[in-house]
């Protein structure tokens, strides 16, 4: 390299870039001597680090030294180690020395040296030219520089490994310049895994989890499920679905909830089902039995009238087990209103004129000898259909006020889980409104146990006062257990299975008792004593009273036997 009268440099194309290398070359070189030319001091480090002898003019050859060939390389003929930040110098060199190149071919083309336009460089004119430099630097990356002068950032990705337990270190896996290059076959995770591990703040809910964002972190969320009966309406918020709805299974949506209905296979209605059909059978050849013998004594004393009237209510009775567990319809539900209480209303009005028929006979024979009025067959058939009245009157009203119709109650059968949840199609009628059904009914069941109790000292050759007040002190007692097992299910999931399989079963149970404590004697003896079966001695009405009298007089010196007095056994032949 030689140097101008001017201070620039006068070389020619081909020396221009490699002599530049020179510069960075001797960063780390050894020391020279003081007042050595540039050359000496570079011809000096080419000696000492790759152990030759260059020749030169006037120097003679050592023959125990190896010759420099001008080939040598850094590191590879050498233990030298370059300082990491000389790629750096020997860029800038680079890109000053294409930048003066490109220069002098715009100002001075075909010119060996430096012209006038050059002489002096313009510093600014130099700086645009230093910024449009683009070449391959010693790295044998691109050198560049954007519009800011900044040169574009380059890193090497490193990953400690422990590839070796003996000797782990870091290991280049990948490059940044303007964008990044992994190479992920030479990456390695935790316990030498080379899968490629999920680094995110959340993971993507899945299907039915709504986003719950974290609070100044906006990046960042919570899954939260969908819970109940809630579908995800959007990523961020769940929603209730429709009243008659349930969600998917996904909770993507909502579906139709399934509709159910009380079914004949049901054992909810198997047991109810059965006792009715036995109690219609029972019914039916009770009835069969009447009207075959229909003019026998026994038959005759029953008060054949309302006999049929009491024996058509206990018919009802078990009737409506069916209806109750048919499938519900505008039809089947006016049934149910009609019959529900109606089957119970003839039963206990038939039982009840009977009792007050016979107390009122021999509480008036305690005062007169004149029979009471409204005694007769026709007289009670009337007072019984008048007391039937009342409650049909109270149905059709019901029908006018509110017209039967079906339901289907979607909260009934609503668990937490919504895969269990179904609609019940059902008639219209509340709990309040069938127990209002039954109330008359219920009014003349316990009149009648009135009567049942004030008659209970009447003789019971001359009556069936005794076999209708154990009628009802079991019907009685039938009804109480009824109420709390019918309203202690009301919070079930099961509520319309249990209780109309209670109210069924109680039905007939108490239709049960009436058939068995009336009419099932008087049958058996029909059938299997006929001989019983015949007229007895008429008696006048003023012998039945006076028989009643002494019946009463004999229950209360049954009385004062705990006062020591002596029983006396009543003649009951006459």
């Amino acid at each position: 390299m030689r140097m101008t009268s001017s201070g620039y440099c006068r070389l020619p194309k081909a020396n221009l870039l490699g002599h530049f290398l020179f510069v960075g070359s001797a960063v780390k070189g050894p020391k020279t001597p003081q007042f050595k030319t540039r050359e000496d001091v570079a011809e000096e480090f080419w000696e000492d680090d790759f152990k030759c002898k260059l020749t030169r003019p006037g120097i003679k050859y050592e023959p125990g030294r190896r010759k420099c060939t001008g080939e040598e390389r850094i590191s590879r003929d050498s233990q030298y180690e370059q300082e990491g930040k000389v790629q750096f110098v020997i860029d800038a060199v680079y890109a000053m020395a294409h930048a003066l190149h490109s220069m002098h071919l715009d100002l001075c083309p075909g010119s060996m040296g430096v012209c006038e336009k050059m002489d002096p460089v313009e510093g600014r004119m130099l700086l645009q030219y230093i910024r449009s430099v683009n070449f391959n630097g010693s790295a044998g990356t691109g050198v560049m520089f954007n519009e800011n002068g900044d040169a574009p950032g380059r890193y090497d990705i490193f990953q400690y490994q422990l590839s070796n337990v003996s000797n782990p270190g870091y290991k280049v896996i990948g490059q940044w310049t303007n964008h990044l290059r992994l190479n992920s076959e030479e990456m390695q995770w935790s316990g030498g895994d080379r899968k490629i591990p999920e680094s995110v703040c959340s993971f993507p809910c899945e299907p039915g989890e709504r986003k719950k964002m974290v609070k100044g972190v906006p990046c960042c969320w919570h899954c939260e499920l969908c819970d109940g009966y809630q579908y995800l309406l959007d990523e961020f918020t769940c929603d209730m679905c429709p009243f008659d709805m349930r969600p998917l299974k996904n909770r993507t949506g909502c579906r139709t909830t399934p509709i159910i209905k009380l079914e004949w296979s049901s054992p909810w209605a198997v047991i109810p089902v059965f006792l009715a059909i036995l109690g219609i059978l029972a019914t039916t050849g009770v009835i069969a039995t009447f009207i075959r013998f229909n003019d026998t004594p026994i038959v005759r004393a029953s008060g054949r009238e309302l006999s049929y009237v009491l024996l058509t209510g206990i018919f009802l009775i078990y009737f409506i087990t069916f209806l109750m567990i048919a499938e519900p319809s505008v039809a089947v539900c006016a049934f149910r209103r009609l019959l529900l209480g109606l089957g119970m209303c003839i039963s206990y009005a038939a039982m009840l004129t009977k009792t007050n028929r016979i107390y009122r006979i021999f509480e008036q024979g305690k005062k007169s000898v004149t029979p009471p009025k409204f005694i007769s067959p026709t007289s009670q058939l009337i007072i019984t259909f008048i007391l039937i009245s009342v409650q049909l009157l109270g149905v059709f009203i019901w029908f006018g006020v509110m017209p039967p119709h079906t339901i289907i109650d979607y909260e009934e059968q609503k668990p937490p889980n919504p895969e269990f949840a179904r609609g019940v199609l059902k008639c219209d009628m509340s709990d309040l409104s069938l127990i209002l059904c039954l109330s008359y009914s219920i009014v003349l069941m316990i009149t009648c146990t009135v009567y049942a109790i004030k008659s209970r000292g009447v003789p019971e050759t001359f009556n069936e006062a005794k076999p209708i007040g154990f009628t009802m002190y079991t019907t009685c007692i039938i009804w109480l257990a009824f109420v709390p097992i019918f309203f202690g299910t009301a919070q079930s999931t099961e509520k319309m299975f249990i209780q109309t399989t209670t109210l069924t079963v109680s039905m007939s149970l108490s239709a049960t008792v009436s058939l068995g404590m009336l009419y099932i004697p008087k049958v058996y003896v029909i059938i299997f004593h006929p001989e019983q079966n015949v007229q007895k001695r008429k008696r006048s009405f003023k012998a039945v009273v006076q028989a009643a009298t002494v019946s009463t007089h004999l229950s209360q010196k049954s009385n004062d036997k705990q006062n020591g007095e002596s029983k006396i056994e009543p003649d009951r032949s006459q």
